[in-house]
């Protein structure tokens, strides 16, 4: 069991004060049986109505409506995880399920559908692409999918970038970098192309050397909201993939929401009234380790 902090602080600022329309907020995780919420709170300012609602994925929405007028909005979500991860393992599975062309059961399918189809418009460069790392037809899909992840991790440059939204699959080939929701998407989109059910992650990404003498060796993307992708495999159900470190079932990938498309993932969006002047907007995501609580601890917790 792995026991982590996570303080995401999000701030933007205007020139002159501004109201605010309503703000869709997803920076809450779902409990699971690899995920115990311990401790979720959320520090809003200026101060107004929440309402919490599940989307249509089962994802956790916090509605917020600011009131009056500021010339900063700040939301800071401060939370206490538990991790269970299962270990990646071989498993015997009856039917292997290759690479290409893999097959989903009619119940599967129906609910899987929206997952396979891609998003975005053809382009033969990002068919040609993935059709180019698959080793042979036969190759069992864990292998194929853990080899595509560190296939991208190893020949994509990753840089931050500080414009909203994703670039395309395409683009990302041909530009040869990106960032960690470009190489989720990039991986996604081309399995799609292939008949996988594949979806989009995101969360945040635990660094054990992100604060020692090892910083230089921190995993890419720590210290930010994090994206990956889900693969669905029958019998082993939805699997993680990080194609921006090349991690597979990573204990240290800590998931807030799953959507289709990652126009569905931000983690804020809403609306501002008035005319804001300057604006700015700053991110601080810190994920931390923590001890594992003792028996005193234990017991308090199950009394809560």
């Amino acid at each position: 069991m792995t026991r982590l902090s996570i303080r995401h602080e999000t701030l933007y600022s205007y020139g002159q004060p501004v109201a605010f329309g309503p703000h869709r907020l997803m920076v809450r995780p779902r409990d699971s049986h690899a995920d115990r919420l311990v401790e979720a709170s959320l520090e809003l300012s200026p101060p107004g109505d929440t309402r919490w609602t599940y989307d249509a994925l089962g994802n956790c929405i916090c509605w917020y409506q600011p009131q009056g007028q500021a010339q900063q909005l700040r939301i800071v979500s401060s939370l206490v995880i538990e991790r269970f991860p299962a270990p990646l393992a071989p498993l015997q599975i009856e039917n292997p399920h290759t690479a290409m062309p893999i097959v989903y059961g009619l119940a599967d399918h129906a609910v899987l559908a929206p997952f396979i189809a891609p998003a975005t418009d053809s382009d033969a460069a990002v068919l040609d692409w993935v059709r180019g790392h698959i080793a042979r037809p036969d190759e069992p899909a864990l292998d194929f999918l853990s080899r595509l992840a560190g296939a991208i991790h190893a020949e994509f440059r990753y840089g931050e970038r500080q414009e909203a939204g994703v670039q395309s699959p395409a683009d990302t080939i041909a530009r040869g970098a990106g960032t960690c929701r470009d190489f989720a998407w990039l991986m996604i989109e081309a399995l799609r192309r292939l008949g996988y059910a594949a979806r989009f992650v995101t969360g945040y990404l635990y660094s054990p050397k992100a604060d020692g003498p090892d910083a230089d060796l921190a995993r890419l993307g720590a210290g930010a909201t994090h994206a990956w992708c889900d693969v669905f495999l029958a019998g082993l159900g939805w699997m993680e993939f990080d194609p921006t470190n090349g991690l597979a079932e990573s204990p240290d990938l800590i998931r807030v929401a799953a959507v289709r498309t990652p126009e569905e993932a931000a983690p804020i969006s809403g609306a501002i009234l008035g005319d804001p002047g300057l604006r700015e907007m700053s991110v601080s995501v810190q994920v931390r380790l923590l001890p594992e609580p003792g028996p005193g601890d234990a017991a308090l917790l199950g009394a809560a």
